[in-house]
């Protein structure tokens, strides 16, 4: 979804880099892989086609931290169509 990124952190030696793959449009979303030593970012349509990847040795990756974006609940998605504040308790 819009907004799902990753952060990658990488030990370059003598000091730490830090990557972000970004799912950039609507409906695109972030796959983490990790194959033979390597580990696979990739932000991915919602056919499944790959749209970018960054690729890191897995070794030399030092945090994988992955941030999803904030999904409502079907509670917050009706409270937001009847036009009540989110996270308030409905009236019975």
């Amino acid at each position: 979804m819009k907004g799902d990124r990753v952060e990658i952190v990488v030990d370059a030696g003598d000091t730490t880099r830090t990557y972000e793959v970004v799912a950039s449009r609507a409906g695109r979303r972030v796959e983490t892989a990790v194959r033979r030593g390597v580990v696979e970012v990739s932000e991915v349509t919602r056919s499944g086609t790959v749209v970018r990847t960054a690729r890191f040795m897995a070794t030399r990756v030092l945090a994988l931290v992955e941030q999803p974006v904030p999904r409502e609940d079907a509670g917050e998605a009706e409270a937001r169509a009847q036009g009540r504040p989110l996270r308030e308790d409905p009236k019975v």
